[in-house]
């Protein structure tokens, strides 16, 4: 199972450095999205999550689970969501003002071709 998890976080993590390095806008945002989303799944796995045990050290209890991964994460998760509000209004406000969302170098005219 560990090796299935992790190999899940390593693929979600693969896609977003993948989208994030396209040359638009749309991708890198999902990107951002996917790379969250992979550092969310690990801080939760690194929390050794364990089954039928109280999140609260119990007198009588066997054991417990650390509830501080699952207060971790959930604040990343709102985080995460302000982040990318605030990226999709910047990125659709560049689109607006230029019509394409495409990210050019400085050396790139209007056309798209490389100036000589």
């Amino acid at each position: 199972m560990e090796l299935l998890l992790a190999s899940g976080i390593g693929a979600i993590t693969a896609v977003g450095l993948y989208l994030i390095l396209r040359r638009e806008s749309f991708p890198v945002i999902l990107g951002l999205t996917f790379l969250s989303y992979a550092v969310n799944l690990f801080l939760f796995a690194m929390g050794r999550l364990v089954v039928n045990q109280p999140p609260i050290a119990a007198p009588g209890a066997p054991g417990y689970t650390d509830p501080l991964p699952q207060a971790l994460v959930l604040t990343a998760i709102v985080i995460s969501f302000g982040m990318t509000a605030l990226i999709v209004v910047l990125a659709l406000r560049g689109f607006l003002e230029t019509g394409s969302d495409e990210v050019r170098d400085e050396t790139q005219g209007q056309s798209g071709e490389a100036e000589r």
